[in-house]
């Protein structure tokens, strides 16, 4: 059997530049190395997160993907590293530097790594330039987005040119929750991470649904972390108000907004059994993928395990999670059928 794919793995580079001082802006990350394979993120001197080897080393990463029947890791940035609140220029210089090293990743080891990059979309029209390099010299399978830019919704008309060069291009756009909504109020308990990153996925997959984006744009190709977030759990609600008050919430959405949900594509990142077999419920086995969050605690230790612990999926079920939706999300020309207003599915053109 093939191996499995993981659509949701986080890289970085083992050494960053000192991008304050590269910039002239305080507020990026640094990495310190410490010891033993060892690292410290800070922003403007805070520590933010303790990483690992796994977040740099490709050799180690293969091991540990050998141990659990990985063949493919898709990498993409640490999300902290999106950067949209920088300069312009800045942005477009950061993505650059992130994206060459993933694109030497999957250059270097062929069939073990796909790329996702990153692009400043806190400036659309380089967003699109880089998008374009990414696509193209660098052979990247498409991109890594956060759920808003700054206070741009994804349904922002500002970004609305970046997601049709997507389409055009065929490029996969993995949604990540950044910067979460109310962190003032969360200062606890890991809360952010907890209580902000399901809402900031469910408000990402709003805004392209409500905001007409998915209608305008028939066949983009959108995967949304963390299983969806809270955007599944509260589609029966979000459906409710559609109908209820049209006025309000169908002024651009030409269909319920559930029929919008087998639309995007999922990953399993859901760490409960019941929560997966909700998901797969809502939108079928064949919106759903395998993603670890690999290397961070909060990920799946073993990746696939939850969807491997389901006792009633077949065989060809298993497929799918394992492997056969990530090789579809991430191929190129192979576009998928869209939603018309009355539910009914549409050739792109």
């Amino acid at each position: 059997m093939i191996g499995k794919v993981d659509l949701h793995t986080h890289v970085l580079p083992e050494k960053l530049p000192d991008l304050e001082s590269r910039y002239g802006v305080h507020g990026f990350v640094q990495l310190a190395h410490t010891s033993g394979g060892c690292a410290k993120l800070t922003i403007d001197g805070a520590h933010f997160r303790d990483i690992d080897s796994r977040s740099w080393d490709p050799k180690r990463r293969i091991e540990d993907c050998d141990r659990h029947g990985v063949q493919l890791q898709v990498l993409s940035t640490v999300p902290v590293l999106f950067s949209y609140w920088a300069p312009a220029e800045a942005g477009l210089d950061l993505a650059r530097l992130l994206n060459d090293h993933i694109a030497a990743l999957v250059r270097d080891y062929p069939g073990r790594f796909a790329g996702l990059g990153t692009v400043p979309l806190q400036d659309p029209d380089r967003a699109i330039l880089e998008l374009e390099r990414c696509m193209g010299p660098l052979g990247l399978a498409g991109v890594e987005i956060g759920t808003h830019v700054n206070d741009w919704n994804l349904d922002d008309p500002r970004l609305f040119p970046w997601f049709s060069r997507c389409r055009e291009l065929d490029a996969a756009i993995f949604v990540h929750p950044w910067e979460m909504m109310g962190r003032e109020r969360m200062p606890r308990f890991m809360l952010p991470w907890l209580v902000g990153m399901p809402a900031e996925t469910s408000l990402a997959a709003c805004s392209l649904v409500l905001g007409g984006v998915l209608d305008r744009l028939p066949g983009l190709k959108v995967c949304l972390a963390h299983g969806g977030g809270a955007f599944p759990w509260t589609l029966g609600r979000i459906s409710h108000a559609w109908s209820a008050r049209p006025d309000l919430c169908a002024v651009q959405a030409g269909a319920d907004p559930r029929r919008y949900a087998k639309h995007f594509y999922y990953d399993s990142l859901l760490h409960d059994p019941e929560a997966l077999r909700f998901l797969l419920r809502q939108v079928g086995v064949e919106r759903v993928g395998i993603g670890s969050d690999y290397p961070f605690p909060l990920g799946e230790s073993i990746p696939g395990s939850l969807a491997e612990s389901l006792a009633e999926l077949t065989d060809s079920d298993r497929e799918r999670l394992s492997f056969g939706t990530a090789r579809e999300f991430l191929a190129r020309g192979d576009p998928q059928p869209a939603l018309s207003s009355s539910g009914a599915t549409r050739s792109r053109p």
